[in-house]
């Protein structure tokens, strides 16, 4: 296989259906294929980097997010933390999560750490 530069949209698309014929092979895969398909989802992830840049979700925006879509609510969260203080203190944004925290919701929830870790505002009281 020749492997060139992503360099347009046309080349993105043509990397991306070779993907899907060495994807489509599955098991029947050859070593050599197999190193062809490392090199082209790098190109690929390359080029998505620079032409389709994603924000950081904010962690409390994306734990709501999580929340909603897996049915939970904040009585939940509250219940795997063992305080409902900390959890509303939490989603209200007048506590940070500690890394305590997010191991904890990272393990029993399945979220991936690296998406509760960015800092993020959190709501001052006035005195």
């Amino acid at each position: 296989m020749h492997i060139t530069a992503i360099r347009s949209q046309k080349d993105y698309r043509a990397t991306m259906t070779a993907i899907d014929r060495l994807l489509a092979k599955g098991k029947r895969i050859s070593a050599a294929e197999d190193r062809d398909l490392e090199a082209l989802s790098l190109l690929v992830a390359d080029y998505e980097d620079r032409h389709f840049p994603m924000e950081e979700m904010d962690p409390v925006e994306y734990l709501a997010h999580h929340m909603e879509n897996t049915g939970r609510t904040q009585a939940d969260l509250a219940a795997l933390l063992n305080s409902r203080s900390l959890a509303s203190e939490i989603m209200n944004r007048r506590r940070a999560m500690s890394l305590e925290v997010m191991r904890r919701i990272s393990s029993e929830w399945h979220i991936p750490i690296v998406l509760l870790t960015p800092p993020y505002e959190i709501e001052r009281r006035r005195a």
